[in-house]
């Protein structure tokens, strides 16, 4: 039993895995649409997408920064990982913020948009 549960548990970690390396869906993206990279200046300093604003979701003005910003408008946010998109995401919905996509890591990113990483 032990063993078939092991199995089971490899299995779905390899499935889950796999998934997460699948290549995103595509993201529609326009002149319009405003790109954001919540990481640190640092970690934008080191590579981002073509045309990418920083607002640092862990700074303590991210609040103060996203409200200066189009409610109305169309986002993309992406970040290491994913992580942190998803709690700027949150974050941006609860100041009435309606579309917002998230990207996922900077490589996801680009590779949904089509949007080059560009690096110093």
């Amino acid at each position: 039993m032990r063993r078939r549960f092991a199995a089971l548990t490899l299995a779905l970690g390899i499935a889950l895995g796999l998934a997460a390396c699948a290549p995103a869906e595509p993201i529609a993206v326009d002149a319009n649409t405003v790109i954001i990279d919540v990481r640190t200046p640092s970690e934008f300093a080191g590579g981002h997408l073509e045309g990418a604003i920083n607002i640092d979701v862990q700074s303590s003005d991210f609040d103060a920064q996203i409200a200066e910003l189009d409610p109305a408008g169309d986002y993309v946010v992406y970040c290491r990982s994913g992580n942190r998109s998803a709690q700027a995401i949150d974050r941006m919905e609860a100041a009435g913020f309606t579309e917002l996509v998230n990207g996922g890591s900077v490589a996801q990113a680009s590779d949904a948009t089509g949007i080059a990483v560009v690096t110093p």
